[in-house]
């Protein structure tokens, strides 16, 4: 009778220890699971920002360059290193994003304030040289097909730029 209440208990231990292995197993693919959507958001939000600070360096180079002369030849991608390794290998250049800049677009336009006394009473086309404000709207995309989930940034600018009349005429509508 001994040997016979053992065997029923060894194979309850059996049945317990099978069991207590599955909720373990269980337990660690849903922390594996949690931890990987984890990793997924914290790097969407990485990606986020160095692509807004991208974005931005990409459009302060437009706004550096003469864009009101030509607005279409601003148009267009701008690479963007932001962690300045491209010394590092200058046969094979690495950019970390790729900015696609749109046609900066002329909102608005109005006459500057500021002009000499004698020639606040006169008509516009009569004063010696007349200065718009003229404020301009910069849209930016940053995309990266390496970024796991495929997130997208879209910034956009607005800028003031002082024009003379005819530089005025020619740009903005």
């Amino acid at each position: 009778m001994m040997g016979l209440g053992n065997a029923r208990q060894r194979g309850a231990t059996l049945a317990v220890a099978l069991i207590m292995l599955v909720l373990i197993t269980l337990m660690l693919l849903a922390a594996f699971t949690i931890s990987s959507s984890n990793f997924r958001a914290v790097t969407n939000m990485q990606f986020r920002d160095e692509a807004i600070a991208a974005a931005d360096k990409a459009i302060q180079q437009v706004v550096d360059s003469s864009f009101t002369d030509n607005p279409a030849l601003a148009a267009g991608p701008v690479l963007i290193d932001l962690d300045n390794n491209l010394g590092s290998n200058p046969d094979a250049p690495e950019y970390d994003y790729v900015v696609q800049i749109a046609e900066p677009q002329c909102v608005s336009a109005t006459i500057e304030a500021t002009a000499d006394p004698s020639s606040l009473s006169l008509p516009i086309a009569m004063s010696a040289e007349s200065s718009w404000n003229t404020v301009w709207d910069i849209d930016a995309t940053v995309s990266a097909a390496d970024n796991i989930g495929g997130a997208s940034v879209r910034v956009r600018s607005g800028v003031r730029v002082l024009l003379s009349e005819s530089e005025k005429d020619d740009v903005c509508e």
